[in-house]
């Protein structure tokens, strides 16, 4: 019985932490009320402060549940055959498609930017970020790829601040939609920088075969995907650039899991 119990009490909390979620995605916080989360997750009020003593309470806990999925993320670029700049982009890609599609994602997000309005500390979403990238730069450095003045933890701290304000700043003018087709145009400009041999011209900005998208199926002229995961494609023209969204489009949904309230 008390494993029955606690496993209803799971299901209540999840259920409860997806409708605040999609919720403060989409309304922001202080758009959002207890009495809305309660009517989305088709619970009661009481049932809401039961589990979360506060509107903040909830709202830590959507910030820290969406940081708890960071460890499995970051865990399929450990590849040690797939070259670290390789790994770094494909990386970005599957932040991007989470920045555009997932609720506790996004959530985070604009939680994060309202801090100043909630009355509780939020951990820092820029941390694990900053230190995933660090790690793929200083495996970079040790193969001799990076040119001789980057500097890992520096660079990534860098490259993360830029990449965000560059989701921030194309979701509020394109849609979230964009996200993941726009990210090329900034790997264009970025990836030159961390390179020591650009001659080739093979510049890795799109990720061929990282994790699936809303739509499974490939690119348009993109290569058979073979058995090296996560692959990385070269773009070298602006004709192959990836399309700007999927069919159906969050921009217009919101993120998966979350319809228009």
């Amino acid at each position: 019985m008390r494993e029955i119990l606690q496993e209803r009490a799971r299901a209540t909390r999840r259920s409860l932490l997806e409708a605040a979620a999609c919720l403060f995605a989409q309304q922001g916080y202080a758009g959002t009320s207890v009495n809305d989360i309660s009517a989305r997750s088709g619970r009661t009020s009481g049932s809401v402060y039961f589990h979360y003593a506060s509107k903040e309470g909830i709202a830590q806990a959507v910030v820290r549940d969406g940081f708890a999925t960071w460890p499995s993320l970051v865990s399929r670029y450990d590849d040690p055959s797939v070259p670290p700049l390789e790994r770094l982009v494909a990386l970005s890609y599957d932040v991007a498609r989470a920045l555009a599609e997932d609720s506790l994602t996004r959530a985070g997000a604009r939680l994060w930017a309202e801090r100043h309005t909630i009355n509780v500390d939020l951990p820092d979403p820029f941390v694990l970020w900053a230190a995933a990238a660090t790690r793929l730069l200083a495996q970079a450095r040790a193969e001799g790829s990076l040119p001789a003045g980057v500097r890992p933890a520096a660079t990534a701290r860098t490259l993360v601040r830029a990449f965000y304000g560059f989701c921030t700043l194309t979701e509020a003018l394109e849609g979230s939609h964009a996200l993941t087709g726009r990210l090329s145009d900034w790997w264009q400009l970025t990836l030159p920088a961390l390179q020591r041999d650009v001659r080739s011209g093979q510049v890795p900005t799109r990720p061929a075969a990282a994790t699936p998208s809303v739509d499974n199926r490939p690119p348009p002229g993109a290569p058979a995907t073979s058995d090296r995961k996560p692959a990385v494609r070269a773009v070298e023209h602006q004709s192959n650039r990836p399309p700007a969204g999927p069919a159906g489009s969050v921009g217009d949904r919101g993120p998966a899991g979350c319809g228009r309230t």
